[in-house]
């Protein structure tokens, strides 16, 4: 998921480009951007790069696996 300080950083450049009498209602702003992307960032079922890491190495191993059951099969193929 997003770090909350890099929601913090999107949510200030947001908050630069507002006219200057939307400023002053910076609080109500920031609130309602804030939970405006993290609502929109949950509907896209993003993941952390730790989860993302933890499922490549197990996708890398089941394929080492894989690979390897392959090669007993053709070698057992090859006995009959």
């Amino acid at each position: 998921m997003l770090k909350p300080e890099n929601l913090d950083e999107i949510v200030k450049q947001f908050q630069s480009l507002l006219p200057e009498d939307m400023r002053q209602t910076k609080n109500d702003v920031e609130k309602n951007i804030k939970a405006m992307m993290k609502a929109s960032f949950q509907k896209v079922d993003l993941v952390t790069r730790e989860e993302f890491d933890i499922q490549s190495e197990l996708l890398s191993k089941t394929r080492s696996l894989l690979d390897e059951l392959e090669e007993k099969v053709k070698q057992l193929e090859k006995k009959d």
